[in-house]
């Protein structure tokens, strides 16, 4: 397998949503009309879309199936209602995980009165179907893995200060998402919205050139 550093920038994301209903979307892979064949995942990530939602705005009623889908909020609160009966709302520090299983519907809108930011990622069970099953983990710490084991994939949140370092993940693929702040991935430097998809690498970290937010998926 060949080692490789993959920067994406997130001026390179592609544009959707419906800004006028209020709904903003940058989507980092093959996407609904978007569709690029050299761009359709990485490692079990199929997904990883940037929302913005205005106060009032949302994604009416609608199906997911054999997707575990992990959401987490930067700015705002998102409700979450689906077809199982669960009601919740995402506040950030949250991790919320839908696993679709063979189908399931939701709803996802912003019915505070701030705007709403979040950023969702949409990964590849490793065994489709099953019942759908959902959660919220709050106040989610730092460093704190949040395993995802129908994937195989681990979700890391590193909070960094300026100055500070983190090691990542030695694993076949790991895939990095600048939530909020700069930081120096070896020559490459990252600001938020950009992501790195490194595969089969070793011995890598980052440094934080500012208050840092980060998420890392170490993917087996």
């Amino acid at each position: 397998m060949a080692h490789v550093i993959d920067v994406r920038r997130s001026g390179d994301r592609y544009a959707g949503g419906e800004p006028g209903a209020g709904i903003t979307s940058r989507h980092a892979f093959s996407f609904g009309p978007h569709y690029d064949p050299d761009n359709l995942r990485f490692g079990a990530i199929l997904a990883c879309n940037e929302e913005r939602l205005a106060p009032g705005a949302g994604f009416d009623e609608h199906p997911h199936s054999h997707t575990e889908i992990v959401t987490w909020v930067v700015t705002g609160e998102l409700t979450h209602q689906d077809s199982t009966g669960q009601v919740s709302i995402v506040r950030p520090g949250d991790v919320q995980r839908l696993s679709s299983g063979g189908g399931v519907r939701h709803v996802e809108r912003n019915d505070g009165t701030e705007p709403l930011a979040f950023l969702q990622m949409w990964l590849a069970p490793r065994d489709p179907g099953g019942e759908p099953a959902y959660e919220v983990v709050h106040g989610i710490a730092d460093s704190t893995p949040y395993d995802v084991p129908e994937a195989g994939a681990m979700l890391h949140v590193r909070r960094l200060g300026e100055g500070e370092r983190a090691e990542l993940p030695a694993a076949p693929h790991v895939y990095l998402h600048v939530v909020q702040g700069e930081l120096r991935l070896g020559e490459a430097e990252l600001a938020p919205g950009d992501a790195a998809r490194i595969t089969d690498e070793t011995g890598l970290e980052v440094l934080a050139a500012s208050d840092t937010q980060l998420l890392i998926w170490e993917m087996s």
